[in-house]
């Protein structure tokens, strides 16, 4: 069992190697983990729902289906990013990939006014952009965070950034996202990613982050 579940594992991941053009190296891309998570699942799926005969056939059918499965979803993010960076380019909002999900950071110094919760007119086209890919690629849900410094109350903050969340997220679904994929909540000043103590630690720390998450 062991050894069907190694042999699904490396088929898989061998299949969706690439070559750095820098480095000359081969590595796994995010829709070769994909491929390589699937696999194994499939293997196990495979081996559980088959009789004692026909495990060796189910374990194989079973990594060959969930590669094709994982390495599908990977690939539909590899295409939904290249969308993004080429829609966000020097607009300010950065693409993180992180696994199979995609995080965009919109800083709020060009997204809102101080101490606003509104929208910048200057920055719907940024976010209209951003619409138009999560339209094209209707697979995923999209959770939005708003973040704030701890200038102020923790109250005033943590309602502020609900507000900033929920403002992206009816822009958005103004645009025609489906409402179903979006879910907006504010974190206030808890989740901070740079020092409150300086000027520019606190103008990171004001935020809204847009995860766009695979439908499985």
């Amino acid at each position: 069992m062991k050894k069907l579940l190694l042999i699904a594992l490396l088929g898989a991941l061998t299949a969706c190697m690439s070559t750095d053009p820098y480095t000359g190296q081969q590595k796994a891309s995010n829709t070769a983990k994909g491929a390589g998570i699937g696999a194994v699942t499939g293997a196990i799926i495979g081996a559980a729902t088959s009789s004692d005969d026909d495990r060796k056939k189910g374990v194989l059918t079973g990594a060959v289906a969930g590669a094709a499965v994982g390495g599908g979803i990977g690939y539909y993010m590899d295409r939904q990013e290249a969308a993004l960076r080429a829609k966000l380019e020097g607009t300010g909002v950065r693409v993180v990939r992180e696994g199979d999900n995609i995080r965009l950071v919109m800083p709020s110094n060009i997204t809102f006014g101080v101490d606003r919760y509104e929208v910048r007119p200057e920055f719907y086209s940024t976010l209209e952009s951003v619409a138009i890919v999560l339209k094209e690629f209707n697979k995923t849900n999209i959770r939005i965070a708003g973040h704030t410094d701890s200038t102020g109350s923790a109250e005033y903050n943590q309602t502020l950034s609900e507000r900033r969340a929920a403002s992206v997220g009816q822009l958005l679904i103004s645009q025609g996202v489906a409402s179903g994929r979006v879910w907006a909540t504010g974190y206030g000043e808890r989740y901070a990613i740079a020092d409150n103590g300086t000027e520019s630690g606190r103008q990171a720390n004001r935020r809204v982050e847009l995860e766009l998450v695979p439908i499985q």
